[in-house]
């Protein structure tokens, strides 16, 4: 069956769904008479976790008939249900509860997960010896009794409700003198006399849906609340590590585009607009002065160069060359060039990091020069790169007016997050009527023999 989608990113199931106006025309009525359907079978095989209830109940019933029962027999058959329930619910519930997080998905649209710890070791007695001491499989253990025990009752419930609807609304067909029929409490021998009921039927059929939703939806509420485990601390830190691997193998995959496409403008785009404004050049100077074809020629000469610079500074933007030939002092001194303002860099590395760490710290400047200039009014600016205790340092000074939010949209996150992709992170410092500190520390990883070789 076609799984249903979630409304506005949440978890939906088989209660939410009801707030629906077009509840009826959606798929979830038929999941939830699926999942009723298929609960008789689930529960019969948590059946056993559910016998050792049986010597209780009996327990109760003598009791409720004012019989004493016998000390012993009553501690001798406590200790039976203690000791059959201890030493075979997590082996049933297990594959139960696997099977049930499965099933489940029939009510909700967001996976119930297991918080199932891996064992240290390898071998049957160490996953045993898990699987007993983690309280994931007590719950399991738990939700299989629960099963077992109450869920064929709900369910009956259902298929009650939705039995006698029938009957009600099919009497009218059914009855007759010569054999009254019996609806619900009552017995009616006409037709006519049926009709109430069959109005009734109807409406009780109609609500069907809503009952089969409601009761199903419980049991997958309950369901979720003892298998749904969050996860223990070791699965939320491989977690993090893989999300973390996975930004950094996404940040190194954008590295690898960008430095595709500034060659492929650098070695093809640039080098075609440069030969482009040679003949043009030539040309203008082949053509007379006095032609009327002069200006013209001049005219593309000179929107060529205009465009060539607007080239190179694209390119730059995408990733200077100069980074990747000479490295991050010789490209920060060329921004620092570029940038409109007078700027001071200063830089102390000894040996060049890695490429990706030079291309953050690059950008990271380059984004800090442009806030000073766009939004802080900076007069004057100081760069300082160095690496200190295992990190690569890039601070950022200007005498702009201070203030910088980066709830502002001034760049400040994107600073932030570029440094967190690398692993680092930024502080500001920036009171009103400056100076302006970005300090930005990422760690410092040594660059390879083929990125010092290239």
């Amino acid at each position: 069956m076609a799984r249903a989608p979630s409304v506005f990113g949440m978890t939906e199931t088989a209660l939410s769904a009801m707030l629906r106006r077009n509840y009826l025309l959606t798929p979830w009525p038929w999941r939830s008479l699926l999942y009723l359907l298929t609960t008789p079978v689930a529960a019969l095989v948590a059946f056993p976790l559910a016998v050792p209830l049986i010597p209780a109940l009996a327990l109760i019933a003598t009791m409720t008939r004012d019989r004493t029962p016998d000390p012993g027999v009553l501690l001798v058959l406590l200790f039976l249900f203690i000791g059959f329930y201890a030493a075979g619910a997590p082996l049933l519930a297990l594959p139960l509860a696997h099977v049930e997080r499965y099933r489940l998905r029939l009510i909700r649209t967001a996976p119930v997960r297991s918080g199932h710890r891996t064992p240290p070791e390898t071998g049957p007695w160490s996953w045993l010896v898990t699987r007993y001491a983690e309280a994931a499989t007590w719950r399991s253990a738990l939700y299989g009794t629960l099963l077992a025990a109450v869920a064929p009752f709900a369910t009956g419930l259902a298929l009650l409700w939705t039995g006698m609807a029938a009957a009600m609304v099919v009497a009218p067909f059914l009855v007759s003198e010569e054999e009254p029929v019996t609806i619900v409490f009552g017995e009616v021998s006409t037709s006519s006399g049926a009709v109430p009921y069959a109005l009734v039927g109807l409406v009780l059929l109609a609500g069907t849906p809503y009952v089969l939703g409601g009761i199903a939806g419980l049991h997958g509420l309950a369901a979720a609340a003892l298998l749904n485990d969050p996860p223990s601390d070791g699965h939320l830190h491989t977690e993090l590590r893989e999300v973390s691997r996975s930004r950094a193998r996404l940040v190194d995959g954008f590295e690898a585009e960008r430095r595709r496409i500034e060659r492929d403008l650098h070695d093809g785009a640039q080098q075609r607009l440069v030969s482009l404004t040679l003949q043009l050049g030539l040309a203008k100077l082949d053509v007379p002065d006095d032609s009327p074809a002069a200006a013209s020629v001049a005219k593309a000469h000179e929107e060529a160069k205009a465009l060539m610079a607007e080239l190179r500074d694209l390119i730059a933007g995408i990733h200077p060359q100069v980074l990747t030939d000479l490295g991050l002092p010789a490209a920060l001194r060329e921004l620092a060039d570029r940038t409109g303002m007078p700027v001071t860099v200063r830089s102390d590395l000894g040996e060049r990091p890695a490429a990706h760490v030079e291309s953050t710290a690059y950008f990271v400047v380059a984004e800090a020069l442009t806030n000073a200039v766009r939004h802080g009014d900076a007069g004057q600016a100081w760069v300082r790169v160095f690496r200190e205790h295992g990190l690569l340092i890039i601070e950022v000074t200007d005498d702009g007016q201070g203030g910088a939010d980066p709830d502002a949209g001034s760049g400040l996150t994107g600073l932030a997050d570029r440094s967190a992709v690398a692993g680092g992170r930024m502080l500001l410092s920036s009171p009103a009527g400056g100076p302006t500190v970005v300090r930005v520390e990422l760690p410092w990883i040594r660059a390879s023999r083929d990125e010092v070789a290239s």
